[in-house]
C-alpha cells in the first residue's frame, strides 16, 4: 500500500474540481513558461532515473542548466535514443511503475507498440483541454449534455482517454453524461436515437472521416440529426474549413463553433485544442490562401489550435517541426514528436492578420480577440506516414503485402499511398501500385493486391484493424505502368506517400 497516495490525489483533484477555468488561464496566461519548463527539468532529473542516464550519456551537467538559454541547448529525446533505449520503470518518476494507474497503447505498426503509463491525475491537467472546448464553445456548462464517445476503445489512447478526461467534467459539476458506443456506427446511433432527446445537446467524439460515416448512415436510415443539436469534437486528422461546413450542415447547425479539433498524441496527450478564435483564424486564411503561405510556408491549411505553454510547452525545431516539455506518467524534456509544424504568439497572430487587412472578427461571429494563449499548427507527421481514421499507416506494412509470392511476379515493389477524399467528402486509402515491365493491368491483379495488402495491414498494424472501419480497410489500388513519370519517374529518390 502507498499511504501517502490518497492525500496526494485527494490535493490535485480537489484543486482541479474547485479551480474555474477562467481563473487557472488567467494565472497561466501571466505566468513565465520558460521558468516553468526549467522547473519540470530539475524536477525530472530527480525523480527519473532514465534521463539522468540520458544526459550523463550526453556529457550534461544538469546544475549547469539555469536559464532558459541552457535549457535550449539540452539534446532532443526522441522513441529511439530515450524511449526505446531505456526501460519503461525507469522513464517513470521514482523509476517504477508504481504511481501509474493505467496505460495506453500506441502504433505498434512496427511490432513493437510503445506503452504510455500514466496516472488519473496527469488526466486532470489535459482534462482542462476538453473544459475549454466544452464551456467556452459548446457551453455545456449551461446545457443538459450527452458526449457520446466514438473514437475505438480498448488499450489505445483515443476512446478510453477522452471518456476519462469527460467523467472528470461530469464530477466538476458540469451536466454532462458520457456514453461510451466506440467507433461501431450502429451503436452510436442508437444512443442518440435513444438517449439524444433527453439532453438540450448531443457531442459526438471522434475520428473526422468515421464521424462523417456515422452522419451519412444515419442520414440514409432518416435520422433527423437536427433535432438533437450535434456538436463535435475531432482529433487525429487534418481536414479543410469547407469539410467543416459540410459536417455542421449536415446536422443542422449553421455554426462552425459547434466543431472543435483537439490536437493530441499518445505520448504527450493532449498537446492544444481548437477555439472560437482559431476557427476563426483558420476560416480567414482558407479564404486568403497567398496569407496562409506565407504563414505556414506551404500552400495545404494545417490544423491550428491554442494551447497551455504552462502544461505542454512547445518548441518550434530547426523552423519545421515540434518539440514538447510536459509532465506526465513518463515526463517529456525537449521530446521530438515529429509533427511539422510550428508556433506563434498571440499577440504576433494577431498583428500578422492585421497586416492582411483583418482587424476584427466581428463577420465571424466573434466580440473579441479571445484568449491570449499562443497558437500551434501541425501539418502531421513528418515521417512517412500517412493518417487514415487516425491510424497511422506505414510504408514498411503495405511492402510486406506486395512481397507475398503470388504476387512478385507481377510488381516491383515500389508504391505510393495517399489518402483520397471522394466527392462525398468520404475517405479511402489510395495506392498507386507500379506494374513490372510487359505486365498489364487487369481487376484480377488488382483485387489480389489490394485483399493482400488489407490483410497484412490488419495483421500488422493494430491500429489499422481497430480504428478503421471494416467498409474502409480495403484500399483502393491503382496499377500503373513501369517508370511512370507521375508517380515512378526514374533516376530520382522513390517517396512512397503524397499528400493530398
Amino acid at each position: 500500500m502507498q499511504a501517502e497516495k490518497p492525500a496526494a490525489v485527494l490535493e490535485r483533484l480537489s484543486f482541479y474540481l474547485n479551480a474555474p477555468l477562467d481563473e487557472i488561464l488567467r494565472l497561466r496566461i501571466a505566468a513565465d513558461p520558460s521558468q516553468h519548463a526549467v522547473k519540470l527539468f530539475h524536477k525530472v532529473v530527480r525523480e527519473v532515473p532514465a534521463y539522468r542516464q540520458f544526459l550523463e550519456s550526453n556529457a550534461v551537467e544538469p546544475g549547469k542548466v539555469k536559464s532558459f538559454g541552457d535549457f535550449a541547448t539540452l539534446p532532443l529525446t526522441d522513441k529511439a535514443n530515450y524511449m526505446q533505449k531505456y526501460p519503461l520503470p525507469d522513464r517513470c518518476k521514482g523509476g517504477s511503475l508504481i504511481n501509474c494507474d493505467r496505460l495506453a497503447v500506441s502504433s505498434g505498426s512496427t511490432g513493437i507498440p510503445t506503452f504510455w503509463p500514466r496516472a488519473m491525475v496527469d488526466e486532470l491537467e489535459v482534462a482542462l483541454r476538453f473544459e475549454q472546448v466544452f464551456r467556452r464553445s459548446f457551453r455545456a456548462h449551461e446545457r443538459v449534455t450527452l458526449a457520446v464517445v466514438c473514437f475505438p476503445l480498448g488499450n489505445w489512447v483515443g476512446g478510453v482517454f477522452t471518456a476519462s478526461c469527460c467523467w472528470h467534467l461530469a464530477q466538476k459539476g458540469y451536466p454532462l453524461t458520457v456514453a461510451t458506443p466506440g467507433n461501431k456506427p450502429e451503436e452510436i446511433l442508437r444512443v442518440v436515437c435513444e438517449l439524444g432527446r433527453y439532453f438540450q445537446q448531443t457531442v459526438l467524439l471522434g475520428y473526422p472521416p468515421f464521424v462523417k460515416d456515422v452522419v451519412d448512415m444515419g442520414k440514409s436510415q432518416g435520422l433527423d440529426w437536427g433535432a438533437y443539436s450535434i456538436k463535435f469534437v475531432f482529433a487525429g486528422e487534418v481536414f479543410s474549413e469547407e469539410w467543416r461546413s459540410l459536417m455542421v450542415d449536415s446536422v443542422g447547425s449553421a455554426s462552425p463553433y459547434d466543431s472543435a479539433s483537439l490536437y493530441g498524441t499518445a505520448d504527450g496527450g493532449i498537446l492544444g485544442n481548437e477555439t472560437p478564435l482559431s476557427i476563426a483564424v483558420r476560416r480567414f486564411l482558407s479564404e486568403t490562401p497567398a496569407a496562409a503561405r506565407e504563414l505556414f510556408g506551404e500552400s495545404r491549411l494545417p490544423t491550428l489550435v491554442q494551447y497551455d505553454p504552462v502544461s505542454r510547452f512547445i518548441e518550434w525545431v530547426n523552423g519545421s517541426t515540434l518539440a514538447v516539455t510536459g509532465d506526465n506518467g513518463v515526463p517529456l524534456i525537449r521530446y521530438h514528436i515529429a509533427d511539422r509544424g510550428g508556433i506563434m504568439p498571440h499577440g504576433e497572430m494577431l498583428g500578422f492578420l492585421k497586416d492582411w487587412g483583418l482587424h476584427s472578427f466581428e463577420d465571424y461571429g466573434l466580440d473579441g480577440d479571445g484568449c491570449a494563449l499562443p497558437f500551434v499548427w501541425v501539418f502531421g507527421r513528418a515521417d512517412f506516414t500517412v493518417s487514415f481514421y487516425g491510424a497511422n499507416i506505414y510504408p514498411e506494412n503495405v511492402t510486406v503485402g506486395l512481397e507475398q509470392p503470388e504476387l512478385t511476379g507481377w510488381v516491383t515493389g515500389k508504391f505510393v499511398m495517399e489518402v483520397r477524399a471522394s466527392e462525398e467528402g468520404s475517405e479511402c486509402l489510395h495506392i498507386a501500385v507500379e506494374l513490372l515491365q510487359a505486365q498489364q493491368a487487369d481487376a484480377e491483379k488488382r483485387d489480389a493486391i489490394a485483399q493482400s495488402v488489407r490483410s497484412q495491414l490488419h495483421r500488422l498494424n493494430s491500429e489499422f484493424a481497430n480504428y478503421v472501419p471494416f467498409a474502409r480497410q480495403t484500399p483502393q489500388i491503382e496499377l500503373l505502368p513501369f517508370a511512370d513519370p507521375a508517380y515512378f519517374p526514374p533516376g530520382v529518390k522513390h517517396r512512397y506517400t503524397r499528400r493530398s
